[in-house]
This record gives C-alpha cells, sequence and structure tokens, in this order.
C-alpha cells in the first residue's frame, strides 16, 4: 500500500515511517526539507500521486494562539485539497488527548482547528486522541532550563512510548477511515515532575526542578485533564521501560 506521512522527519513521523515500511509498505516521505512545502502546497500533488492514506503526524513549535491556529489551518487545509485531487482515501490525524477541555494552549488552539478541517473535509478521516509522549517532560523542562534551573508545571499525565504511537498510527493507516478514534494512551498514569527529574537523571544531568503553574500549562490543565477517557486503548510500553531503554 502507497501511505504518505506528513511531518516524516518529525519524531513520530519518522518512527511512523520505519513501521510502516517494517510491513512491506511503500512510504511517501512528506516534509519540507525533502522538497515539499505543507504552508505553499509546492510539491504536494507530486507527493500524493498514487498515494492511498495519509498520516498528517506534523507539529509547531508556535506559542502564540493566532500563529499556531494559522500555520496548523493552512498546513492541513493545502494537505487535504492536494489529497482530495489525488483521489486519497484515508487521512489520518495525530491529536492529543483532552485539546477540546483547555482553551487557553495555543498549540491545543492549532489542533481543534486541525480537527475542524479534517472532519469537515471530503477525505474520509481518522483523528487519533494520543497522551504525551514519554519523552515530553525532558522536552518540557528544556523550554525554560536556564543556569541549571528549570519551571515544570506538575501535570498528570498517562504518556506513551513514541514506538508505540506510531504502530498504532500505521496500523489505522492500513485500515477504513474510523472517524474519531477512541483515545490512546499508556499503562500508568505519572506525575510531569517526577518524570522529567527521572528522565534527567537518566540522561546523568542535574537540573533543579520548580513545580509551576505560571508557565504554558496552566491550572486548566489540572486533575484529570489531560488523561484518556473511558474504553482507551492502552499501549504495552511503561514510562519505566522507556526509559530503562534510555540508559
Amino acid at each position: 500500500m502507497r501511505i504518505a506521512v506528513a511531518g516524516a522527519t518529525g519524531n513520530i513521523g519518522k518512527l511512523t515511517v520505519a513501521a510502516l515500511e517494517r510491513d512491506g509498505h511503500d512510504v511517501v516521505r512528506v516534509s519540507r526539507s525533502l522538497g515539499v512545502d505543507l504552508m505553499t502546497g509546492e510539491g504536494l500533488d507530486k507527493a500524493l500521486d498514487g498515494v492511498e492514506a495519509v498520516v498528517d503526524a506534523i507539529s509547531s513549535t508556535a506559542t502564540d494562539r493566532d500563529e499556531s491556529v494559522a500555520y496548523f489551518g493552512t498546513t492541513t487545509g493545502n494537505l487535504l485539497a492536494a489529497e482530495e485531487r489525488a483521489g486519497v482515501r484515508h487521512h489520518v490525524l495525530l491529536s492529543i488527548i483532552g485539546i477540546h477541555r483547555v482553551e487557553g494552549n495555543a498549540h491545543y488552539a492549532g489542533k481543534r482547528e486541525q480537527e475542524r478541517l479534517v472532519s469537515a473535509g471530503s477525505v474520509p478521516w481518522t483523528i487519533v486522541p494520543v497522551a504525551q509522549f514519554h519523552d515530553f517532560a525532558e522536552t518540557v523542562a528544556g523550554w525554560t532550563e536556564q543556569d541549571g534551573v528549570a519551571t515544570i508545571a506538575p501535570l498528570l499525565i498517562q504518556p506513551i512510548a513514541p514506538a508505540d504511537v506510531a504502530d498504532v498510527l500505521a496500523e489505522i493507516a492500513t485500515g477504513e477511515p474510523q472517524g474519531r478514534y477512541t483515545d490512546v494512551a499508556g499503562p500508568e498514569p505519572q506525575d510531569l515532575v517526577d518524570m522529567a527529574r527521572r528522565t534527567l537523571a537518566a540522561r546523568g544531568r542535574t537540573v533543579k526542578l520548580v513545580p509551576t503553574w505560571s508557565g504554558l500549562f496552566g491550572t486548566a490543565m489540572a486533575g484529570d485533564v489531560l488523561l484518556p477517557g473511558e474504553g482507551a486503548r492502552i499501549a504495552p510500553t511503561t514510562f519505566d521501560e522507556w526509559l530503562a531503554a534510555q540508559r
């Protein structure tokens, strides 16, 4: 099966490409660094020629709400239009658990716009809401780390291994469109501060972590807001197992 992966050079994109190729599929890598620009649409028609399904694993570092919405709106609109011209039969969108319960987060606003466009579009679709990844805590700490100190919100999440996310996306892309898929998460709830501490320790790094709600993640994300709902699909790899592999 010929499947395109948008965001193919990113964290999840690379793993999804590998999972699909492992299973014998013909994978088209869609990335600006590979000559396909989702913001302008340049190279998209050629890239999607003969493609049956598209996995959208693109991301954005925008911290401004309007910028995030504009980025996801433009890239998703261009991708869906090109898919329609190419006769793509299945659009698989990687999304995030809890984005419809949190209003103040710029990234979540962009993802909601992405979901809106996909669900309103003419290309049959599956939206896959996924928990934060096992490496998320280290990434968040890195955003604010300065002189050996980092602020981090005490989020409660149920993190998932990036490789498990890729396996789920690859599986769904080869099947029929399912609309909104069930939440997908890892086996156990974790505290983000503790995850960051343990991950940094595994890397041999000493960073003082200061828990706070004053950064990008406010109290609207406290409690069980980011946890999966009932009937969630639980991926196999625990945080401990993932962490052990990082040492």
